[in-house]
Formats: structure tokens, C-alpha cells, sequence
């Protein structure tokens, strides 16, 4: 299904209902699982690494706290979601399955559809938009190597200046070409893109150190914050669990390649905690340096390299970063909309045309556009991304307590009438109110902490949405009696 191009063995499921069923959907063999502890830990380095993770790091050290009151909200952060991948990442471990045919389990077979599409739309925009991002470092390498290609950033076509769309252009084809070589290219790939990143962000680091000294850094990098200390670490710890809410939905698409739970819980312990508070860290010493070198505090490391002056600088730092935004922008935004659009339609749709309906839809979302516009980039993340954790804690809740980490693997490819994942002709009406009324209460606290109606109350909408999704989800599951019973083992 996948021509020429290698594609991880599978368990092939007799019977299967062609509407559910796929190579890329079925269940990975056991061979086929091939991800090791360092694969999922380069998996989060890439995740991390980027231009964005660098500058929502930097951000943390702007809440008005102290240096040790940010590590400590970062380590009861990032700790919550170690936990929680751990918890997401498990059911597709243990059956082999992506995040769509996992959503079967709480939504039904045909609802988890809407979930699935969901999560696919909010992996679309934001592809496009990281694309954006790479493209403006492959511009600015350009015409630091070529400044009389100034002269093709004068014109506009349809918001992009003609160097734009080259450099928007050489970024999506270039993403694409990798992506249509399969998971086992993207896994390579991004075993490359973490650590690389590393090497430049040490070299800044020491750079800015021999610049400043080690005895002038100040890691409070904004003044004392008001009011309760307590509240500010609690609102900069949910700050680092929402900054991770895509993928607290769709790790399974990665942990169904691991190769067993201790592989999936080392990866995650040294790509999570580790990983992220030391890239944290490396951060706030090159972002605190800046203050002292350049006179203000300068949160774009890919501004930094080019303030720093030197051509071969400027063309390493900004093939790091663009590198380091292809990493993030397949882990976190191609992959699961790849699943979830070859979920819709598996006859006809696979991974590999999946990943092509996503890579044209991401330009179509015009996202030089969305970025400019902050009004709709608030109401997108107020609608679509506040719905994220409402799913995770009604499929947790699901798998966790409803069926007591047991499913027929046969039901989630069935759509027989008595299939224990049928519900009512295919969907959970049940899941399906938890998801709207949960969801409800999600976009309303996100979208009055970006009005600024209660400050910072938005920071806390993916634990109520998911909190609220677990217990109205079990609520109204407590009187189901199709859940399937746990197979004899």
C-alpha cells in the first residue's frame, strides 16, 4: 500500500471492515517495533529543540519569579507530563495502534472521527505555521550569502514577498521528501535533529559566557511579580503542560513503535525532565547574556546568530534552527494529521497521501497570514487547541478505568452491530456529550484568560477541560454494559 517504500511489518486483523482498516492503521507487529529509549528521547530533543521551545523556555524567566522559583514550577511541570505521556503512550504500546484506532476505544469506531479530525486540524495550522517560521531562517541565510536578493523581498503575492514563497517553498518540499519516506526516515531523521541542536546551543552558551563572565548572569530577567509567589509557580507549571498538549494526545502515534514499556518510559524520562529543563537552562543563560552583549534581552536565537555578525555563524545557526523546526514540525504536526486524515478514509487514504493532504492544506491555511493576526490565532487556540484536553482525559479515563486496560483488539476494526466498540451505529453518544460539555468549559476559561477577563485563568483550561472530560466521561459510562470483559490471559 505504501509502494516501494519500506512500511513497519503488522498484525493483520481477519475480517477487518475496510472503513477501519489499513496497513498504517493495523496494529504494529512485534518486529516492527524498533524505537528504542534513544529514538524517543531524540523524539522529545526535536519536540524541544526549536525555535519556538526556545523562545516559550525564555518566556518562563519573564514571569517575575526568581531563577530557582521557575526551575522548581519547570521540574513539577514537566514532571506532570512525564506522567502523563507515560499514561497517553501506554495503550499504543501495548496493542500497536495510532492515536485514531486508540480514540475508537472511548468515541467508537465511526466517532473517533470528529476526535481525530480535531487533533488533525490543530496539527495542519500549526505545520503551516512552523513552515512559516523555517522559511523566514532559509531567508534570512539567503541574503546574509546573497544581499542582492534584497530585491526580491520588495513585491508581494498574495501577503509573501517572491523570496518568501522560494524559501516557504524549499522548506515545505524539502519537509515532504523526508516525511514520504516513511516513519522509519522520520525516526532517523529526527535521531539527527535533537542533538545537533545541542552543539550550537552549547556553543552560544559558551560564547555569551566568555563575552559576560559567569558572576554578572541574572536568571530573573523581569521584575518581582506581584501577589502570591505560589500562584505564579502553579500558572508557569500549567503553562508547560499546555505547551505539550498536542502530543499528550497523539504519542501513541510513537509509542506504538517502542520497543517495550521500560524503552517508552527511559525515553520519556531523559526527552521530558532531563532534557527539558537543561535545554531551559542553556536558554535562559544565552537569552540573559543577550541583556549584557546587545543591550536588551533577545529571544530569537536565530536573531542572535545574526546579530553575532560572522556570515559562517549566521549560515550554522540558521541550518540549526531550521533543522530544529522540521524536527518539531513533523513530531508535533505531521505525523498525527497523516493518521487522522487516512482514519476518515482508509480504502482510498494511507499514511503517505495522508501526509500530502496535510502538506496542501498547510499551505492553504495561508499561514504567513494567521500569524500576523493575533486576533485569529486567539480564537483558533481558544476553540480548537481548548478541546485537546477534554479528549485526553475522557480516553484516559476510557482505557483506564472503564475497560481496565483490556480491549478486544478484532473491535476496533469491526463494525458488526455487537462489536463491544459499535455503541450506537458506530458512535459513543456518551463520550460525545463529556467531550462538549468539558470542551465548553475549556474554550470559555481560554478564552477569558486571553481577554484578559481573569488573568491567567486560561492557563489552567487543559486541566479543568480534561479533569471535567474524566469524570463526566466516567459519570456517564458507569451505565454502559457493552464495555468488553477482559480476556482471558
Amino acid at each position: 500500500m505504501s509502494g516501494s517504500h519500506a512500511t513497519p511489518p503488522v498484525v493483520v486483523i481477519t475480517g477487518a471492515h475496510p472503513k477501519l482498516y489499513n496497513h498504517d492503521l493495523a496494529p504494529t507487529a512485534r518486529e516492527g517495533k524498533t524505537w528504542g529509549a534513544f529514538s524517543i528521547f531524540a523524539m522529545w530533543m526535536s519536540d524541544v529543540h526549536s525555535v519556538g521551545g526556545y523562545t516559550f523556555a525564555a518566556s518562563l524567566f519573564f514571569l517575575g519569579l526568581t531563577g530557582w522559583q521557575v526551575l522548581l514550577s519547570m521540574v513539577i511541570g514537566i514532571s506532570a507530563v512525564y506522567f502523563l505521556m507515560n499514561l497517553i503512550g501506554r495503550p499504543s504500546l501495548k496493542y500497536g495502534v495510532p492515536f485514531p484506532v486508540v480514540a475508537r476505544m472511548s468515541f467508537g469506531v465511526m466517532g473517533a472521527n470528529l476526535a481525530a479530525s480535531l487533533r488533525g486540524i490543530v496539527g495542519i495550522v500549526w505545520y503551516g505555521v512552523q513552515t512559516y517560521f523555517a522559511s523566514k531562517a532559509v531567508q534570512v541565510l539567503v541574503l546574509t550569502w546573497f544581499p542582492d536578493a534584497v530585491s526580491l523581498t520588495h513585491d508581494s503575492i498574495a501577503g509573501l514577498s517572491t523570496l518568501g514563497w522560494l524559501s516557504f517553498g524549499f522548506m515545505w518540499v524539502f519537509q515532504l521528501l523526508i516525511f514520504l519516506n516513511g516513519m522509519e526516515t522520520i525516526r532517523r531523521f529526527i535521531d539527527f535533529c535533537g542533538p545537533v541542536v545541542y552543539v550550537v546551543m552549547f556553543g552560544l552558551a559558551i560564547w555569551i559566557l566568555a563575552q559576560t563572565g559567569t558572576s554578572s548572569l541574572d536568571l530573573q530577567l523581569s521584575p518581582p511579580a506581584g501577589g502570591s509567589i505560589g500562584a505564579h509557580m502553579a500558572n508557569a507549571s500549567m503553562l508547560i503542560v499546555a505547551y505539550f498538549a498536542a502530543l499528550l494526545l497523539n504519542f501513541g502515534d510513537f509509542s506504538r513503535f517502542a520497543r517495550d514499556e521500560k524503552a517508552m518510559k527511559l525515553g520519556n524520562f531523559l526527552g521530558l525532565p532531563v532534557n527539558f529543563i537543561v535545554f531551559a537552562v542553556i536558554t535562559v543563560v544565552v537569552t540573559a547574556g543577550t541583556v549584557q552583549v546587545f543591550g536588551e534581552a533577545i529571544m530569537d536565537p536565530v536573531l542572535i546568530v545574526e546579530k553575532i555578525g560572522n556570515p559562517w555563524i549566521v549560515a550554522l545557526g540558521s541550518i540549526t534552527f531550521i533543522v530544529a523546526t522540521m524536527g518539531i514540525n513533523i513530531v508535533a504536526n505531521f505525523v498525527s494529521p497523516a493518521y487522522d486524515i487516512s482514519n476518515l478514509n482508509p480504502e482510498r487514504i494511507n499514511f503517505r497521501t495522508g501526509g500530502l493532504i496535510t502538506s496542501i492544506l498547510s499551505v492553504m491555511v495561508c499561514p504567513w497570514l494567521f500569524v500576523s493576526s493575533p486576533q485569529a490565532i486567539t480564537i483558533f487556540v481558544g476553540i480548537f487547541g481548548a478541546v485537546l484536553g477534554p479528549m485526553f482525559g475522557i480516553m484516559v479515563s476510557d482505557y483506564y478505568l472503564v475497560r481496565k486496560q483490556h480491549v478486544i483488539v478484532e473491535d476496533l476494526y469491526s463494525m458488526s452491530a455487537s462489536g463491544s466498540l459499535h455503541f450506537e451505529n458506530g458512535w459513543n453518544r456518551r463520550a460525545l456529550v463529556a467531550l462538549v460539555l468539558s470542551g465548553a468549559a475549556s474554550i470559555g476559561l481560554s478564552l477569558l484568560g486571553t481577554y484578559k477577563v481573569i488573568p491567567n485563568i486560561g492557563d489552567w483550561g487543559w486541566l479543568v477541560g480534561a479533569s471535567l472530560g474524566a469524570v463526566l466521561h466516567l459519570a456517564l459510562m458507569s451505565r454502559e454494559t457493552r464495555v468488553a470483559p477482559a480476556p482471558a490471559e
